[in-house]
């Protein structure tokens, strides 16, 4: 299932898997995993991408499903 607060953030912001990528250091593919709920970065890179945002880290990874439907 996907994170959806991480896609609607990144949508938001108008930024492509591959911007937000690049501004992060950080491979497409891994992005990829990280929406796709595949992996969970470290807290350091949760920190950047949840700032980058304007969100915190808890509300962007561990929102429940529900919450995040409601975003």
């Amino acid at each position: 299932m996907k994170n959806m607060v991480f896609v609607r953030q990144r949508e938001l912001k108008g930024m492509s898997q591959v911007k937000l990528a690049s501004q992060l250091g950080i491979c497409k593919d891994y992005v990829n995993m990280i929406e796709n709920n595949r992996r969970m970065p470290g807290f350091s890179l949760a920190k950047r991408i949840a700032d980058l945002f304007g969100i915190t880290v808890d509300h962007l990874f561990f929102c429940s499903n529900s919450e995040q439907n409601l975003q």
